[in-house]
């Protein structure tokens, strides 16, 4: 119930308090903390997500200005800049990952049924990695070439919701391809994936646990073919194959068929030649499916447009991680936020109208909903009425 609540009060009432607080005694986050915890810190990390802080500076300014209200918000601990960088540096990032966990579960459930544009009774993820660039002088453990430092992260997303269910950071030197052997792969889930996770012998993994893979094959790809089946080329399809690999050391890695599947997009004149391990769905939809992968190249977008992660409040790998697994929570906060509530807008429209109400005094449903009030013509009278009707 609102009861004249602020919206940053009201948000918090989607967080899990119960579960972010096992997180923080899993890693012992608050040992020896008597002023400033690990909540305190989540909410002036998520502050600063929300309402697009540029500085620890920055703020502590922001916040202390509006202190009277900041203990009903649920930071109990003054708000400093020294405070909050020591937590940053040193409170484990671990606590912020597992927590984020705890919202994506919720949010999946929430999403479990969202139409993606494919109608299909089996789970599709789509991987890919985004990288951060970062001066080599300030992070330094986080070399990526000779004169320059990055981090990389590394997701994998529920195409249900856009979701990322899975991710890790690392820094830039990491290939993506990597990534495949951090993965817990379900039997008949189906991974959309670019060329840059071409592995064969990491592919075959997908085929022993019952898994769909969908990738794109590489220039100098050679094969053997072993039969084809007849398509429809007024669709954009050009093959539908049944292939062996050629090559020695391919062919040990991954030693099944594979099915190579030709298509021709006519709005970019681009050729595509996909290579899968499903001989079961329509060459077309295969086709359909790696187009769903762009859903995952505007989740990268969108947490670069809207939260903070390519400037970051302190210089040390924890720092980095806290700060991005925060951001990614509160990206996930803002997803259960519209979906409880039913909300039309968009992820960014709702984060855009938080950064500027959070610290009103309305309910969250208005700011964020269009309510008959706000359309209502209020009839205005400049003479008084001489008879009461």
């Amino acid at each position: 119930m609102h009861t004249g609540r602020t919206v940053f009060s009201q948000l918090l009432d989607f967080l899990p308090k119960k579960q972010f607080d096992r997180c923080v005694r899993r890693y012992r986050g608050n040992h020896r903390i008597k002023t400033f915890s690990c909540f305190d810190q989540y909410l002036c990390m998520a502050f600063a997500q929300i309402t697009y802080r540029q500085s620890l500076r920055d703020i502590e300014a922001c916040l202390r200005a509006v202190q009277p209200k900041l203990y009903h918000c649920g930071i109990r601990g003054k708000v400093s800049r020294n405070t909050l960088a020591n937590a940053n540096a040193y409170r484990d990032w671990r606590i912020y990952a597992d927590f984020a966990q705890v919202l994506i579960s919720k949010a999946r459930t929430l999403y479990a049924n969202e139409d993606f544009g494919m109608q299909l009774d089996r789970e599709v993820y789509a991987l890919d990695s985004t990288t951060i660039d970062l001066c080599l002088s300030l992070f330094p453990w986080a070399k990526f070439r000779r004169r320059k430092a990055a981090v990389k992260v590394h997701t994998l997303m529920d195409l249900k919701g856009s979701i990322p269910t899975f991710i890790r950071i690392t820094d830039g030197k990491v290939h993506d391809v990597n990534f495949l052997d951090e993965l817990i792969l379900e039997p008949g889930a189906i991974y959309i994936m670019d060329r840059g996770y071409l592995d064969f012998a990491r592919l075959y993994t997908f085929t022993q646990n019952l898994s769909t893979f969908v990738t794109r094959a590489k220039s100098n790809f050679d094969y053997g073919r072993l039969g084809y089946q007849q398509v429809d080329k007024t669709t954009g399809l050009r093959c539908d194959q049944t292939i062996k690999l050629n090559g020695f050391y391919a062919s040990q890695d991954y030693p099944a068929v594979l099915r190579r599947i030709g298509f021709f997009d006519t709005e970019t004149n681009q050729k595509f030649v996909f290579l899968t391990n499903n001989f079961v769905l329509p060459a077309l939809t295969i086709a359909g499916l790696y187009k769903c992968r762009w859903r995952i190249e505007i989740f990268f977008k969108w947490i670069k447009q809207y939260l903070r992660i390519k400037t970051f409040f302190g210089t040390t790998e924890n720092a980095v991680k806290t700060q991005i697994w925060i951001a990614i929570s509160v990206y996930i906060l803002v997803a259960i936020v519209k979906k409880e509530l039913k909300i039309a807008l968009t992820l960014g429209e709702i984060l855009q109208i938080l950064s500027i109400v959070l610290f009103e005094k309305v309910p969250i449903t208005q700011v964020l909903t269009k309510t008959l009030s706000q359309n209502e013509i209020t009839p205005f009278h400049n003479q008084l009425l001489l008879f009461n009707l």
